[in-house]
């Protein structure tokens, strides 16, 4: 969710019924899922979040499909809110043949209406064969799968202006104790630490989230995002305290709390970035480098770089990831065209269109690294690819929108209550535990 929270922040306008044809453009083609035929004549419809420069990326892997296939596809923008206009599509008879899910708690709610195709054979083998068993597991309901996982995110990237760690005579940190020193050198050779943007309240559970992988462990993180420990658990209350440390730094963020909460995520891109620097580090994921190069026009990998989000305490540094997964619907007009397209997006060959244009990270294991269009986006998809099992997808995707993903309420608004004042962690998590068992018991019962 966070590339969709992204495109929120950066995309005023969003167009709820965009829709973009692509020609066929002939080519050699491949075989539909248990039909065996071309597929000229036929169309695809595809809804997703995506607009803008994401669209128009996927939109050149569709015209790839459709040179393979004679397919022709139909793109159509959902904006946030991917359940509630794709059930109103189906309610209508006018559902597409396939949506990219950017959550996990999504994918399960279809699944569970019964909305799914599961996944082809050839579809299945290529999961099996080319991804880590975890992305199976997050494409998977009840032991089906439907989700295959197109585009994923690296969520674990601290990104810094190497002059400003240069003027504090620092290096890149290796643990978030060594952060902090780092952040307090260059707090004090002339601009703050970090940008927190802690207006949008997904960057806060993004920080948690590294903090509680990386110090609770895996384990705990899957309890934690299924709801099957409490939030008042010790292990939360430590991350909230280490969490705490950083928070209760004024001089370590720019603008202090205060200036935090009111700095959104483009504009904590542009304190570090952008032609007046007011800090030297910002945390979020890969996808920073876009906006660093695309708004500031900063060459990443030399202006704008990273390190990966460190290890907490003694565990392993975290990979906490998000991504969009694609899948069928059974209500589409187009069964067969629909599978036929999400084995293309199970091929090396699909993820190397977007992978040449940026802002893109793929968990198939088979594309070439050479793909990616320059070093630093090939570090950080080495990361994710490398992170294998250990890799979690962001908790909060996980939850139900009341608690994990609702703007004002739950988990975003009791973390910027934190940001605003961290000195109570055991009454932050008390309230975390009291806004989830709201959220998950309402999602239990529907």
């Amino acid at each position: 969710m966070i590339r969709r929270r992204f495109t929120t922040a950066c995309c005023s306008a969003l167009t709820l019924t965009l829709a973009l044809g692509a020609t066929a453009c002939g080519g050699d083609p491949v075989s539909a899922a248990g039909g065996g035929k071309s597929l000229a004549g036929q169309t695809v419809t595809v809804a997703g979040v995506w607009s803008g420069t994401e669209q128009k990326n996927f939109q050149k892997v569709l015209d790839a499909f459709t040179e393979k296939t004679g397919a022709q596809t139909r793109f159509v923008s959902t904006g946030d809110n991917v359940s509630t206009v794709v059930g109103s599509k189906i309610e209508g008879g006018n559902a597409p043949d396939v949506v990219m899910v950017p959550q996990v708690g999504v994918l399960q709610q279809f699944a569970r209406q019964k909305w799914l195709a599961p996944l082809s054979t050839a579809a299945q083998k290529s999961v099996e064969s080319h991804y880590a068993p975890v992305w199976k597991s997050y494409g998977s309901v009840d032991g089906t799968l439907y989700g295959l996982y197109f585009k994923a995110s690296n969520k674990s990237t601290v990104w810094y202006a190497p002059d400003a760690l240069d003027q504090a005579g620092v290096q890149p940190a290796k643990s978030f104790q060594e952060m902090l020193t780092t952040g307090r050198a260059v707090a004090d050779s002339g601009v703050s630490a970090f940008a927190v943007a802690g207006e949008d309240g997904w960057t806060l559970t993004d920080w948690f989230e590294n903090v509680y992988l990386s110090q609770a462990g895996p384990q705990k993180y899957d309890e934690l995002a299924q709801h099957r420990i409490k939030w008042t658990d010790p292990s939360v209350v430590d991350a909230l305290k280490t969490l705490g440390t950083l928070f209760s730094e004024d001089k370590l963020l720019a603008g202090g709390r205060n200036g935090a909460l009111a700095t959104d995520f483009p504009g904590s891109v542009e304190k570090v970035f952008g032609p007046k620097p007011e800090a030297g580090m910002v945390y979020e994921g890969d996808f920073v480098a876009g906006v660093a190069e695309g708004e500031f026009n900063r060459k990443v990998g030399e202006q704008a770089k990273f390190f990966p989000f460190p290890a907490v305490g003694g565990g392993a540094a975290p990979v906490v990831s998000g991504g969009d997964a694609a899948v069928v619907l059974k209500d589409g007009k187009n069964q067969q065209g629909a599978m036929a397209l999400l084995e293309f997006l199970a091929t090396p060959e699909a993820a190397a269109v977007w992978a040449a244009q940026g802002g893109f990270l793929s968990p198939n294991k088979a594309l070439d690294p050479a793909a990616y269009r320059n070093d630093t986006l090939r570090a950080t998809a080495k990361s994710l690819i490398e992170a294998g099992d250990s890799v979690r997808f962001d908790m909060s995707d996980q939850a139900p929108a009341a608690f994990g993903g609702t703007k004002g309420a739950g988990e975003w608004k009791i973390l910027q209550d934190f940001l605003r004042d961290p000195s109570n962690p055991t009454a932050t998590a008390e309230a975390l535990e009291t806004a989830a068992a709201k959220a998950y018991g309402a999602a239990n019962q529907g």
